[in-house]
């Protein structure tokens, strides 16, 4: 059995002064952040988000402040959260909750930076939680997110090992069903299976887990209903002759991985084939472009003109792939329109597919490593045509 999948407290304080930096870099004073990520990722405080906040407040000089409800006080110790907790009494409660952080840190005074996400409320709190400070935009945390750190890489690595039991598990359960000679597994069963297997895999793996919202698992979809790229299981049951998707994904100390295949049970029409191999073309050529310095347009572009190409750009539906970290979809986003320079331990996916409205669709996806000179995959399953194709 592995370790507890929590970070020690030295990752977080090497971290926090990382930011600390990040901060002086911009003239930034202190920075206010109240994502659930981002709360994790600066403090290893996992929680279920809903009404009542959970803030980090990141000063230059000074203790990191953790807000949280008194509710989650005992939760936050347990976790042994990097920073000093200030607990408010309940949401709504007499006083707005983010007064407590201001009377926390009563001498305040400079720029504090904050994300874009942050709500109108809760802007309007803070501003009078620190009435002599100036708020500034900023997204220094998540660019502080960007690139992984080596105890993040090997939990990423980890994860990827769990979701590639899990696309081995889905497709087993299939070949029992066929070999039975029974009926095949619907969408639901499937995922359901699927969860179980990689949930299971995870509490026997390890000492202590990080439970987050979506711990392990994924999207089930096949046929038409594949078609749609984040449709929902439904109760549809596999046939001869479909394609079917496994989308999956787990998070190890609450960082995340993806990995997606398309497979098709029997043999495959010359449709089948033309599609799948156009995608699984497509997602090599992009993963071998991946590079430090690569703009990340540029890498959606190189991996998108194989489909377009093709012939088959009516198909497209999406852009290659995003970031993920705490977060399974997180910036940067490997799209047009985001130029952001891929960087030496940044972790995206790989993931382009077409959709073929009433058929089906083709979707390979990996998480992938940025290496000093290129990218490797985290995720292993085989994504040839042989691979994929499940006989009858």
């Amino acid at each position: 059995m592995l370790d507890t999948q929590r970070l020690p407290a030295s990752f977080y304080e090497t971290l926090q002064q990382s930011l600390r930096d990040a901060l002086a870099a911009e003239g930034l004073d202190a920075v206010v952040a109240d994502h659930h990520d981002d709360v994790a990722y600066l403090t290893g405080f996992f929680h279920h988000p809903n009404e009542r906040p959970a803030v980090v407040f990141v000063p230059q000089d000074g203790p990191t402040l953790l807000l949280v409800p008194e509710l989650e006080r005992e939760y936050a110790q347990a976790q042994h959260a990097a920073a000093t907790l200030v607990a408010y009494p309940e949401f709504p409660g007499l006083q707005p909750p983010m007064s407590y952080l201001g009377a926390a840190a009563p001498s305040f005074r400079g720029r504090i930076g904050h994300s874009g996400g942050l709500s109108v409320e809760r802007l309007d709190q803070i501003r009078a939680a620190f009435p002599e400070a100036t708020l500034v935009r900023s997204e220094v945390v998540m660019h502080s997110r960007y690139v992984k750190r080596p105890e993040e890489v090997a939990l990423h690595q980890e994860a990827a090992r769990i979701t590639d039991i899990m696309l081995v598990a889905g497709r087993a359960l299939v070949e029992e069903a066929i070999a039975a000679g029974g009926e095949l597994p619907s969408e639901a069963e499937l995922a359901a299976h699927i969860t179980t297997v990689g949930t299971s895999t995870m509490y026997a793996s390890h000492a202590e887990v990080v439970v987050v919202s979506f711990l392990a698992g994924g999207l089930v979809y096949s046929g038409a209903n594949s078609a749609r790229p984040h449709a929902l299981p439904s109760g549809h049951r596999l046939r001869p002759g479909e394609t079917f998707m496994l989308s999956l994904g787990c998070a190890v100390g609450g960082r995340f991985v993806e990995g997606e295949r398309t497979f098709i049970l029997g043999e495959p029409s010359a449709d089948q084939r033309r599609y799948y191999e156009v995608v699984r073309q497509a997602q090599q050529v992009g993963g071998e472009a991946l590079r430090p310095g690569l703009p990340c347009a540029e890498a959606n572009r190189i991996c998108l003109d194989v489909v377009r190409d093709a012939g088959l750009a009516h198909y497209l539906r999406h852009r290659q792939g995003h970031g993920i970290g705490v977060g399974m979809h997180e910036a940067p986003w490997l799209s047009d329109g985001d130029d952001t320079p891929l960087a030496a331990g940044m972790v995206v996916s790989n993931e382009p597919g077409i959709y073929i409205p009433g058929h089906a669709g083709y979707r390979i996806s990996d998480s992938m490593l940025i290496t000093e000179d290129g990218a490797r995959p985290f995720t292993a399953y085989p994504r040839g045509l042989d691979d994929i194709v499940i006989p009858l």
